[in-house]
Parts: C-alpha cells; sequence; structure tokens
C-alpha cells in the first residue's frame, strides 16, 4: 500500500517566525496515521529540521547538477545536509516561469535519489489542456518523462489552473487522472508502481480535504497557502489521517 503523505509547501513565504508553526503541527502530528512534510524557503530547511523531528522536512526546488558554478541555485546535497528528507521538482511554477522540461525534471528527481532525498514530481495540465480533452494526455506525457529509473519517489498531481485559485476538478477528474498515473507507474514499475504514493495539489483545504482523500488512487495531498498556519494546516493532516 501506498503510504499517506501530506506535504505543505510554504513557496515564498515565511521568515524565523514562521517556524513557531512547526510546534503545533508536529505536536498533532505525533498522534496521526500518516506522514507530514513541510518544504519551507531553503533559508528555513535547516531550522525547521532542528526545531523539532516528527515532521519531516523538504526542499522546493535543487539543481540538477550535484555541484557547479549556479549562482544562487541549491544542490540536493545542500538541502539533504540540511536535514531535508524530501524535496519538490518539476513543479508547475518552476516549469512555467523558468522553462524547466520533463528531462531537467527527471534529472532533477535523479540527482536528489542519489542525495537520498525522496523528490515529489509534479506534473499538471493547463485550463485550455483541460477544456481540450487532453488533460489525461498531458499529464501521461510528463510523468512518463519525467520520472527516474527507480521507483523511490512521488508523484503530486497538480492541475495547474487550480493551484491557488480556489477551483478545483471535480471528484470524477480528480479520480480519472489518479487512476491512469496508476496505471501508467504499475505499467513502468511493476508491483513496486502500485506502492509508490500519488498526492494531489490544487486549493486543498480543509472543506474539501476529506472528499478527495476519499477517492481510491489518492494518497495524499500536496498543499500550498493552506499550509502556512497550523489551524489551516492540521485540519487537512487530520482528514488524511482517518481517510
Amino acid at each position: 500500500m501506498p503510504s499517506k503523505i501530506v506535504a505543505g509547501n510554504w513557496k515564498m513565504n515565511g521568515l524565523q517566525g514562521s517556524l513557531n508553526e512547526l510546534i503545533d503541527i508536529s505536536i498533532a502530528a505525533k498522534h496521526l496515521n500518516c506522514t507530514t512534510v513541510i518544504c519551507p524557503p531553503a533559508t528555513l530547511v535547516l531550522a525547521a529540521a532542528q526545531t523539532q523531528d516528527i515532521i519531516s522536512v523538504g526542499g522546493q526546488d535543487c539543481h540538477d547538477k550535484a555541484i557547479g558554478p549556479y549562482t544562487g541555485d541549491i544542490s540536493a546535497a545542500m538541502l539533504a545536509d540540511s536535514g531535508a528528507k524530501y524535496v519538490i521538482v518539476g513543479h508547475s511554477e518552476r516549469r512555467g516561469e523558468y522553462g524547466e522540461t520533463n528531462s531537467m525534471v527527471k534529472r532533477k528527481a535523479t540527482v536528489a535519489q542519489a542525495s537520498d532525498l525522496t523528490p515529489i514530481i509534479c506534473v499538471g495540465e493547463t485550463l485550455d489542456q483541460r477544456k481540450a480533452g487532453r488533460a489525461i494526455e498531458i499529464v501521461s506525457l510528463d510523468l512518463t518523462a519525467s520520472v527516474p529509473e527507480v521507483s523511490d519517489f512521488i508523484v503530486a498531481y497538480e492541475p495547474i489552473w487550480a493551484i491557488g485559485t480556489g477551483l478545483i476538478p471535480s471528484i470524477h477528474e480528480i479520480t480519472e487522472i489518479h487512476d491512469a498515473l496508476r496505471n501508467l507507474l504499475t505499467e513502468r514499475f511493476d508491483i513496486a508502481g502500485q506502492k509508490i504514493s500519488l498526492l494531489y495539489g490544487g486549493s486543498v483545504k480543509s472543506s474539501n480535504a476529506t472528499e478527495i482523500f476519499a477517492c481510491i488512487n489518492v494518497n495524499g495531498a500536496l498543499v500550498g497557502g493552506a499550509s502556512l498556519t497550523a489551524r489551516d494546516f492540521i485540519p487537512i493532516m487530520q482528514s488524511l489521517s482517518n481517510s
């Protein structure tokens, strides 16, 4: 069975004082039946890992090279050295704003694994692609070209049009995509593909989490804005634990 995982992506939010939220989140996580991950800005990864030892810490991105002359970038090894256990790769904001390709995402996932990080690989379609009936096609192409050769990774389906907009696919649409992803992973990795956790992301909040987690092939969530405070994030964690 895939592990239940709820991951919070703080994006470009959070200063040292924001780490106080982790105390309440970690207290709640201690009593829940799921893995909780927080991906703060790179400036807070070390402090987040040192603040508590209940929830796991992840990075929001890493370079596709292990070391080198890449000013301003951060390597997978640096994240791991700071206490991270996970790293997000291929988020739509990276693909869209920085032109990251599937091949680049695959390289990032591979270098992350080499540093003992579990990559959270993001895939998702635009609203135009959804309206054109190409959602499964696009997401399947992205998944096939983005995953590394070893099955130690997590997949997050994030419809680009639902991120931070308050919009959300129907339960049928979420189920359809996640079922397609599971079939692709099983074809590629056999039994190991059935154990890869599939997360849903895109305007996840306490009011819709229970319904989303009831979908068979939804094993958790990648949460954006609702992960910034314990008040908003803990109910989502509890919904996953109870699913």
